[in-house]
């Protein structure tokens, strides 16, 4: 017996919130708008990313680079944050280690997209982050069922929704289900 699978891709469809509180505002997300602020001192230099307050429009200042020396920052990167590439902030929000620095997360929800490739007959499902989307499984399931997140758990309570993986709790790691109805 063959097995085939269906797949489903799981990728970025904006930036996501920045959760922080707002020191103005009882607001406590920020909304990146892709833009860069850059600081010369001599030869070194600091770029941050900045984002504005969805409350108030307060802007903040994430670190990306900090003292660092001219000659040491790639020249065409360096020439991105002079443009304000959103495609760079894109790849540099996610980073845990600017999260980390900057004591920030990020707040997914709206932020994520769901394509599927569906295989005719197939048993089994795999699932495929393309970038670090930590997500609840059961909504992601929920997503892409087409059901409610209750529903979801009460197909995992009555065995008609299997997985190897964890279901409870957020995720970023692929993972295969199957669906028996």
């Amino acid at each position: 017996m063959l097995t085939h699978e269906t797949r489903w891709l799981v990728y970025p469809a904006a930036l996501p919130l920045i959760r922080r509180r707002c020191l103005r505002c009882p607001s406590a997300l920020y909304r990146p708008n892709g833009k860069f602020r850059i600081n010369a001192n001599h030869k070194l230099l600091d770029v941050w990313l900045l984002a504005l307050c969805t409350g108030c429009g307060e802007t903040i200042k994430l670190t990306v680079l900090e003292r660092a020396n001219v000659r040491t920052i790639n020249p065409a990167t360096l020439t991105r944050f002079h443009d304000n590439d959103a495609t760079l902030a894109a790849t540099l929000l996610p980073d845990p280690g600017l999260l980390r620095r900057n004591n920030v997360a990020l707040n997914w929800d709206g932020a994520w997209a769901l394509r599927k490739e569906t295989v005719a007959g197939a048993d089994t499902t795999g699932v495929h982050f393309t970038e670090r989307i930590p997500l609840r499984p059961t909504t992601l399931l929920a997503a892409g069922l087409e059901v409610s997140r209750s529903e979801v758990n009460r197909l995992v309570a009555g065995g008609f929704l299997q997985s190897s993986h964890r279901l409870t709790g957020r995720s970023s790691t692929d993972f295969t289900f199957t669906l028996r109805r």
